[in-house]
């Protein structure tokens, strides 16, 4: 009998945190010249997922639109729907908080944010450019329009056509990107760890990070515990069983780059395939309840320290286009909060020193925002498959 490797039946999960804690450890023995090779891998690898994630996107959500029938027109409105309601929800949440709580938490300390210094940084030894010949927004559009046409058109010849590439983009994830995630992790936290980022970052955001991570957990069981009471399972097993997706995107800073763990953890909470393949990709793009909750409150940490406006109506305004603005945002670190920098100036009156602070106390915590908008994604997956259970039985 062939036996496995052991490291092959290691879950993902273990490997990911193996790879966390082996790239800061080791960023403390290895010289330069070996964190920049593995600097020079993660550049291919992102430039590869660039190039990818649009391909992604055409591949599954397509054949899962018109796999769903005549209903996915109303399930496409619906999901988005419930996405942007979870985003702003989650935004006017974190306002709520940061109200109450910051002035006393932060104290003087806030005003030590203006001391951060985010320069220096190992360079890749050589790149190689991978430019996607289609937008993600492109690609989601025309995954809709092809969706939804197959579903009336007579003929098999497209729809098969689909469903082969939805099989190459799946043995694409499952065959590659899937075992090199945990090595692409490993780059990333050796990186953050021998340019000294870990420790000064971290302790000296400690207390917002801290808040900010406490309404991170309690939205995420709010999330599950109403798509729990929708779907009639238990949110504590399923939001369990989201933890990989969790894991991953605090490596990757990514929600695209997370969809096939996303997509894996989904279907393991008994999420139809083509629901699944309709519901991940998408919400990746239109669902980011934990970065608006994490813009919102770096946004008002900068105007409580600056003696800014913070009040409701100045921040409800923003709360609800920011909502639309980052579904713009690319599946890049730090996406989220370029596409609201317009915003940021525009509506809350930051100059250009402020939005540069803004963005260097966001990064600094993107990776908790992206894992927790990819986890809550596993909650809506969950609602819209009970609709369209109920959709079909009717």
């Amino acid at each position: 009998m062939k036996i496995k490797p052991t490291f092959k039946r290691i879950g993902l999960l273990p490997k990911i945190l193996m790879a966390i804690a082996l790239g800061i450890v080791l960023s403390f023995v290895l010289p330069n010249w070996a964190v920049r090779i593995f600097v020079t891998f993660n550049s291919i690898f992102s430039n590869f997922l660039s190039l990818f994630v649009p391909l992604m996107i055409i591949g599954l959500v397509a054949p899962g639109i018109f796999e769903m029938g005549k209903g996915a027109g109303k399930l496409l409105l619906l999901t988005v729907a419930i996405a942007y309601f979870s985003t702003i929800l989650s935004g006017f949440f974190s306002y709520g908080v940061c109200s109450l709580s910051f002035e006393k938490v932060m104290g003087t300390s806030i005003s030590a944010l203006g001391q951060m210094d985010m320069s220096g940084g190992f360079m890749p030894y050589f790149t190689i450019e991978m430019p996607s010949f289609i937008s993600v927004t492109t690609a989601l559009v025309l995954s809709f329009v092809f969706g939804l046409a197959l579903i009336h058109v007579e003929g098999n010849v497209l729809r098969n056509g689909f469903c082969e590439f939805q099989e190459i983009v799946t043995r694409v994830i499952t065959k590659l990107i899937i075992p090199l995630l945990p090595l692409f992790i490993f780059g990333i936290f050796l990186k953050m760890g021998a340019e000294d980022k870990v420790g000064p970052v971290m302790g000296m955001f400690i207390k917002i990070i801290l808040v900010i991570f406490a309404m991170h957990v309690f939205f995420l069981v709010f999330q599950f515990c109403v798509a729990g009471a929708v779907a009639r399972k238990n949110p504590f097993k399923a939001l369990w069983n989201m933890m990989p997706a969790y894991v991953t995107a605090l490596g990757t800073q990514s929600s695209a780059a997370t969809i096939p763990v996303t997509r894996a953890q989904c279907l393991k909470n008994g999420v139809r395939p083509q629901v699944v393949n309709f519901t991940v990709p998408l919400c990746a793009t239109v669902h980011l309840s934990c970065s608006i909750l994490k813009i919102v409150a770096c946004a008002y940490a900068i105007s409580l320290s600056m003696g800014m406006d913070a009040s409701l109506p100045t921040y409800a305004g923003f709360i609800l286009m920011l909502g639309i603005t980052m579904v713009a945002a690319p599946g890049v670190p730090g996406g989220a909060i370029m596409a609201s920098i317009a915003l940021l100036e525009s509506m809350l009156g930051f100059d250009a020193n402020m939005i540069g602070l803004m963005i260097a106390l966001y990064i600094t915590m993107d990776s908790f925002g992206t894992a927790g908008n990819v986890t809550g994604d596993g909650a809506i997956a969950l609602i819209i498959d009970r609709i369209s259970k109920k959709q079909k039985d009717e």
